[in-house]
């Protein structure tokens, strides 16, 4: 009976030594940490990670709990195996992610997870005593939630186990009587369990402590995270028979490792406080622009679909869509004019199926022109054409489709001798024709005349009356600060307190009905440390003055290619339409432009015998009225591009920038 007592003790008391062994050594270890971190020196800071990549090590004191007895289809020992105990390696890859200050992460492990323990000693009817022990290991997956509610290095975690067995082995002894030592001993029985589930499903609750091995001037920053989980039978009965299951406390370490992101150092009083007055605006111009919507849709190559790049609605959209509303939907913090003109141009389908709404009794013609032939040029129109019924309800029977393989008024020079890629992509489009009057520019007609033109008022932002006040770094160096405005007559006002780095008051709160003077303004704030700094600095201010909006009035004409006699169809849109609005003592900017296409020094010439062309046909008219007083400025720009009103890029800027733009001023 003393055999067996001792044989059943010396394991547990075995595992009580161990276990004060690591905790010694794991007290040691943070205690040098400790000093560690405090002695190291901090000339720069790092943020903590939020990403950690590392390994887990640990062991698993496995707790066998119920019975097992037949271990196969080939071996039943003649006693049941009750309870027992053990340990086993667990080797993991460690992956977790938990923001800087924040409670709330996860953390992933997957690896090597032994459940290995040796069956209490039973002794058999001949007094042998009998051990089962088992090398049960599996392959494990665990993502768990991470927890720190103190939001410090101490953490809970949480989550389920995923386990898949790699090995399920066993070794059955027994050992001889001891009343009869000379008693051969059996030989050990080894062999698989049965019935042993190939997966498992359970779960895990732990907790955990960061410890830094670095300090934070460390960009690549350690951690050595020692953690405790408890893992309960739910779920961890490894045999689909009989009523064994384990229970498993794991205690290990992590070593981990990340990289934090360089903190500005931030010293007391480095802030600084600046003033931007208002300025009173003489005049501000807005622009009137009447802009030609161009009556093509032009094609990609190999493509005939619509471009993308035109506007294309939904149908719940047309109800919101409007002609005349195009000009202030168009985005005002668009880049020069090639942009907000050409979002307007993009619109052209939307535009004619809003006016072919609004004149039911109008109709149109759609001529597609294609290189492949006249079949892919009548497809390409029948899309735009299906666009415009199904989205705008327009009758079938309004709309006509044409195929041809070049348009009517084809790019390049007869026989091709200047046919170049540039203008054959300038001849894959649809045309629109109308013989309807109010869907046409005014005074046109023929299978080329532009559409209607669109209105865009440009205008120039005012000025406000506020003055801005920044305090750089504010943030980062100031909890609050405040400012403090002083009159020349001694009257005092206190504005804030802000945390913002930049704030605006208006003109009239500092100054109220006081005239113009100067201020004296004191910033006040508070560091983060709860230093206080000041700063002081002096501003004019002057009431506010309205300016005065001048505003001018723009026309374009658009030239077919290497064209500057074919003015003469505007001839009377610019004697009717343009001249009317010159008023009194103006001056009259024309400047013609060419497309990219062709020789620079031509183009020079092309663009100024276009600029002459409009500037006759406008003397001629205000001759007429016998008028004087009008001063003109004439030039040609040719295809310079810093220049040019649109880029080059597609086949439509290249034809709106054969152009003469025509301002007019007071």
């Amino acid at each position: 009976m003393n055999n067996k007592y001792t044989l059943a003790i010396d394991p547990q008391q075995m595992k009580i030594s161990i276990k004060k062994e690591q905790l010694t050594i794991l007290f040691v270890t943070l205690l040098l940490l400790s000093c560690f971190n405090t002695l190291r020196a901090q000339d720069k800071r790092y943020t903590k990670p939020s990403w950690f990549f590392g390994v887990a090590g640990a062991s698993n004191f496995n707790f066998y709990r119920g019975s097992t007895q037949m271990l196969n289809a080939d071996f039943t020992p003649p006693s049941a195996f009750h309870n027992g105990e053990g340990a086993g390696l667990y080797l993991a890859p460690n992956i977790e992610f938990h923001r800087p200050n924040s409670r709330w992460g996860f953390i992933f492990q997957a690896g090597f997870d032994s459940r290995r323990g040796k069956f209490n000693v039973i002794t058999e009817p001949c007094n042998c005593p009998t051990i089962l022990t088992s090398k049960l290991s599996y392959i494990t997956i665990e993502p768990s939630l991470r927890v720190a509610p103190f939001k410090n290095g101490f953490y809970v975690y949480g989550g389920p186990r995923l386990a898949f067995n790699q090995d399920k082995s066993f070794n059955f002894e027994q050992k001889t009587n001891p009343a009869y030592p000379l008693q051969v001993q059996n030989p050990d029985v080894k062999g698989d369990f049965s019935d042993i589930k190939n997966t498992i499903i359970s779960m895990q609750i732990g907790i955990g402590y960061d410890v830094p091995l670095n300090a934070i001037d460390s960009k690549t920053q350690f951690v050595l995270s020692p953690f405790l989980s408890y893992h309960p039978y739910f779920g961890q009965n490894p045999r689909t028979t009989e009523t064994w299951n384990v229970n498993t406390l794991r205690a290990g370490i992590v070593l981990k490792f990340g990289q934090g992101h360089l903190e500005k150092m931030i010293v007391d009083g480095v802030v600084q406080f600046s003033i931007n007055p208002p300025i009173n605006v003489k005049y501000v111009k807005n622009v009137r622009e009447v802009f030609p919507i161009r009556n093509y849709i032009f094609f990609n190559k190999d493509s005939n679909s619509i471009p993308e790049r035109y506007v294309q609605l939904e149908r719940n959209q047309v109800k919101d869509f409007k002609e005349d509303k195009v000009q202030f939907t168009t985005p005002q913090n668009m880049s020069g004019r090639s942009m907000r003109q050409m979002q307007v141009y993009y619109n052209i389908l939307n535009i004619l199926g809003d006016r072919m709404v609004k004149n039911p009794t109008s109709s149109i013609t759609l001529e597609g022109s294609s290189e492949n032939g006249a079949p892919e040029g009548k497809i390409m129109a029948q899309n735009v054409k299906d666009y415009l019924v199904t989205i705008f309800d327009i009758n079938d029977d309004r709309i006509a489709v044409e195929g041809s393989e070049k348009p009517a008024i084809p790019s390049g020079v007869k026989n091709g001798v200047r046919d170049l890629d540039l203008l054959r992509e300038g001849n894959r489009r649809v045309t629109i024709e109308s013989e309807s009057p109010e869907l046409l520019m005014e005074f046109q007609s023929g299978k080329d005349a532009p559409l209607k033109p669109v209105e865009i008022i440009s205008q120039n932002e005012i000025p406000n009356g506020d003055v801005f006040f920044n305090v750089g770094n504010a943030k980062e160096a100031l909890t609050l600060w405040t400012l403090q405005t002083k009159a020349e007559n001694g009257k005092t006002q206190t504005f804030g307190p802000y945390s913002d780095e930049q704030v605006a008051i208006s003109r009239k709160s500092i100054m109220g009905d006081q005239p113009e003077g100067n201020y004296t303004v004191v910033m006040s704030g508070t560091s983060k440390s709860g230093k206080n700094i000041t700063q002081e600095s002096v501003m004019h201010l002057a009431p506010y003055v309205a300016p005065e909006v001048q505003e001018s009035v723009r026309f374009s004409i658009i030239y077919e290619y290497n064209e500057s006699k074919s003015i003469a169809i505007y001839d009377k849109y610019l004697t009717e339409i343009v001249t009317p609005k010159i008023p009194f003592n103006a001056t009259v900017i024309i400047t013609g432009h060419t497309d990219s296409i062709g020789e620079e020094s031509y183009n020079i010439d092309l663009s100024l015998a276009r600029a002459k062309d409009v500037k006759a046909i406008l003397e001629k008219s205000l001759d007429a009225l016998g008028r004087k007083d009008v001063k003109f400025l004439v030039t040609g720009e040719g295809e310079d591009e810093k220049l040019a009103p649109f880029e080059n890029k597609f086949p439509e800027e290249r034809f709106y920038n054969r152009t003469v733009v025509i301002d007019i001023a007071k």
